[in-house]
């Protein structure tokens, strides 16, 4: 996984992770990273400082650090998704295009889909974004 920070076309800097660097110019390519402020997709890399350690071996770090404003407008964006949406998993593809060809009533859902599934998506004009979070795993 790879954590990069991101600047939009609006000047909206965020992060985001990805899976590799070639993951990440992939979703790009697809129009698939949007800025977590605005939702535009034209977003770019930004310069990126590494993260280096500078406690001493008498310092102890802080048991957790205060959540960023970022961190806490994607707690935010989560817990709303969550509670607003049904999660269908991997099927995500399959009920997007359903409800995008009238087979099935519309309604807000989140899920999983393979790349290429995702990307055929957005090639086919079915109007779908990647959240920048990764759905929680659900058992029922």
């Amino acid at each position: 996984m790879i954590r990069y920070t991101l600047k939009c076309d609006h000047d909206h800097s965020f992060e985001s992770w990805f899976q590799s660097a070639d993951a990440f110019d992939k979703l790009q390519s697809a129009g698939m990273v949007a800025c977590t402020a605005c939702g535009s997709t034209k977003v770019s890399k930004s310069l990126m400082a590494p993260s280096v350690r500078t406690e001493t071996a008498t310092e102890k770090p802080a048991l957790t650090a205060p959540a960023t404003p970022q961190e806490e407008a994607l707690t935010k964006l989560r817990k709303h998704v969550e509670a607003n949406s049904e999660y269908v998993g991997m099927k995500f593809a399959d009920e997007a295009r359903k409800m995008h060809d009238g087979d099935t009533p519309e309604r807000p859902i989140y899920g999983e889909a393979k790349p290429q599934d995702a990307i055929k998506l957005i090639e086919d004009g079915v109007p779908v974004l990647p959240l920048p979070f990764a759905p929680r795993k659900q058992t029922n």
